[in-house]
């Protein structure tokens, strides 16, 4: 089963190795995507940050950040990153945290 919840301040250091592991071998990837993650949430501008748990552990996080719209659109919020241990892909756990939905692992 797999649990979303809010990310706390214990899990900061699951959620930099998750998003590491999750970018290494990414061909698009400069993998710099758990340094993003810890400057944005020390810039206090994660607006929503969530881990996804499968039996107790961090497998999984998802960001969401205010971005500015060149209109000056007011309100908008940025994706990511949103990483997921290469070990739990392709079960579901993005599109959980995506959506917030549970989806048995």
């Amino acid at each position: 089963m797999v649990v979303i919840r809010n990310e706390s301040a214990s899990d900061f250091e699951a959620i930099s190795a998750v998003t590491k592991a999750a970018f290494e071998n990414h061909p698009h990837s400069n993998n710099t995507e758990q340094f993003i993650v810890n400057a944005l949430r020390s810039a206090n501008a994660l607006t929503v940050s969530l881990v996804a748990e499968v039996g107790g552990k961090v497998v999984g996080h998802i960001a969401f950040s205010p971005v500015n719209i060149s209109d000056d659109s007011q309100n908008w919020y940025g994706l990511g990153p949103i990483s997921v241990l290469p070990e739990f892909q392709k079960q579901g756990i993005g599109k959980s945290l995506l959506f917030m939905k549970v989806y048995p692992c």
